[in-house]
């Protein structure tokens, strides 16, 4: 059992990233009868109680007394009526961990009327199969405790960066929230262009995925960096050099940062 763990956590809301979450902490030893989850839907409580052994309630507020420490894991539009329902529990001022897209930390502090520590993360759809990626954030009533605490629950779906503005929490998510769906665009494009040259379908997508997955853990577990291995790749006059200049030629350095300052500006326009 890691240290930095809490005693009891209380998950507001039941979705896939709450279960991918609850999945992963359950996988590195975390106390099933610990986790506590609050989810208006009947069959999803069901679910989650069969799927996990986690004790599951319809009232956040019922969940919420039995947590030290709560993830908030419901959609961002109905985070104010949530919260107010939470508002007697939060006089003990639990450590907040949200993942609410698009949600400021004042914000939710306001909604939940005390002065509490807030961690804000943006996780991505990844951490469903442990191979998460997530950028924090933490308001100046949180502790360095409390810190830890948050980096433990979100590593146990894959990794966790802190960022120094919360205002960065918008680049994160245009980085790693919204970039698998970035990569799916590429494995699409392959795939495709595969197909299109003549390859069965089948065996375009299993080039492109084990593909992308090997360029990938040679990425991760390298010392050098991307350019380097991208050079490495590529040899004079071969066939890579002549992809990489029809990229270069059409602008793709200049596509990839208009699209992620796209997702970047979107996710300001949400927390507003």
């Amino acid at each position: 059992m890691n240290k930095n763990w809490p005693d009891n956590l209380t998950f507001i809301g039941g979705g896939n990233m709450a279960r991918s979450l609850i999945g992963g902490l359950i996988s590195s030893g975390f106390d099933a009868d610990r986790i506590h989850v609050a989810d208006p839907y009947e069959a999803a409580r069901d679910a989650l109680a069969n799927d996990f052994g986690v004790h599951v309630y319809e009232s956040s507020s019922d969940a919420a007394e039995h947590g030290d420490t709560w993830i908030l894991a419901v959609k961002p539009q109905v985070v104010d009526e949530v919260c107010a329902d939470l508002q007697s529990a939060a006089v003990k001022k639990p450590l907040v961990i949200s993942i609410l897209a698009g949600t400021p930390i004042h914000r939710i502090a306001q909604a939940l009327n005390v002065d509490t520590a807030i961690v804000r993360c943006m996780p991505n759809t990844p951490a469903l199969v442990s191979k998460g990626a997530t950028g924090l954030f933490a308001n100046d009533a949180s502790s360095e405790a409390q810190r830890a605490q948050a980096v433990a629950l979100l590593s146990a779906v894959g990794i966790a960066e802190w960022v120094d503005r919360e205002a960065l929490i918008d680049s994160v998510t245009a980085v790693s929230g919204s970039g698998p769906a970035y990569v799916f665009l590429l494995a699409e494009a392959m795939m495709d262009a595969g197909v299109a040259q003549g390859l069965p379908e089948d065996v375009a997508r299993n080039l492109t995925i084990q593909t992308l997955v090997g360029a990938s853990e040679m990425l991760a577990s390298s010392e050098q960096d991307a350019a380097t291995l991208r050079k490495n790749v590529t040899s004079p006059n071969g066939t890579t050099q002549a992809a990489i200049e029809s990229f270069e030629a059409s602008g793709f350095r200049g596509i990839v940062k208009k699209a992620l300052d796209a997702a970047r500006d979107r996710g300001v326009e949400l927390s507003k």
